[in-house]
């Protein structure tokens, strides 16, 4: 039997009943698979069984017996192929920064709940209520407040709230553009520092245009972060949707991350960033 669970409801982490898997062992907060979600407007989604959608989720190691019979019971699984299955299981292929699993997937069996499809394929995304704003962490060049003025949208960042962290990720530069790479963050372990801002929903609008939501850039998802030595939950942030391998970012773009992290993050993690740049740029020397 796989050992692997893919979740991407209410058991996720954060969620009512994620308790369920206190002892199984998380494998990626930031995972992927093929599925079609919809809200079944009953307080939790389902996904179902597509090739040409993404779910967003989590991975877990599951080896306990009476978990899997919990989740079962959870999931309304009687047995393969039961009549009255609300979920059924399948195994499936989920992409993580750590490479590929194949995983458990609890799929609809049930599909009269299929109520509303969710085009991010990401439910905490879907839940959250955007329009009454919330809070952002940025950690690329959204830090830098010179880019809102020329966009005139600085009226929407002024409620920065400082240095916020995001521990398990490293800072990497692997969506590529004509003129080089922009930062994401990739679950490898280390730590990313950025700002943590509190934003109205015109900034919401705005980041989703900025980081091409739309159009294949970046994905929103909502994370938690450390700042001020507490933990702050329902954060939405931006990953790259399709990483490439890392190559030096542009001098106008990485003098904006600076400019941005300079007075509000660590001075250790502001000259990492500075030395991560110039390593790029050597290796990219090297490599051309």
């Amino acid at each position: 039997m796989c050992n692997y669970l893919f979740v991407y409801g209410t058991l996720l982490e954060g969620e009512g009943n994620h308790g369920l898997l206190h002892h199984a062992r998380p494998i990626a907060k930031q995972a992927k698979t093929k599925g079609k979600l919809y809200d079944t407007k009953q307080g939790y989604p389902m996904l179902d069984i597509d090739s040409e959608h993404i779910v967003y989720g989590e991975v877990y190691e599951v080896t306990d017996q009476l978990m899997w019979k919990a989740l079962d019971e959870l999931e309304g699984y009687i047995h393969e192929s039961h009549k009255d299955n609300e979920y059924d299981k399948v195994v499936q292929t989920v992409e993580t920064d750590q490479g590929e699993f194949e995983a458990v997937v609890y799929v609809a069996s049930d599909r009269s709940l299929l109520h509303e499809f969710i085009p991010s394929g990401n439910w905490r995304v879907w839940k959250e209520d955007l329009l009454e704003g919330m809070l952002y962490f940025a950690y690329g060049s959204c830090m830098d407040n010179d880019r809102f003025i020329k966009h005139g949208v600085d009226q929407h960042f002024q409620d920065c709230l400082g240095r916020a962290v995001f521990k398990g990720y490293t800072l990497r530069y692997n969506h590529v553009i004509h003129d080089g790479g922009r930062a994401d963050m990739v679950e490898e372990g280390g730590v990313v520092e950025g700002k943590l801002y509190r934003v109205p929903p015109e900034a919401i609008t705005y980041l989703y245009g900025r980081e091409g939501v739309d159009n294949n850039g970046y994905r929103p998802a909502i994370i938690s972060v450390e700042h001020e030595g507490k933990m702050v939950d329902h954060v939405l942030t931006f990953f790259v949707l399709n990483k490439e391998k890392e190559v030096a970012p542009p001098d106008h773009y990485s003098t904006e991350i600076i400019r941005g992290a300079t007075g509000v993050l660590s001075e250790e993690y502001v000259q990492k960033l500075i030395e991560q740049v110039h390593a790029l740029k050597n290796s990219d020397v090297v490599n051309n």
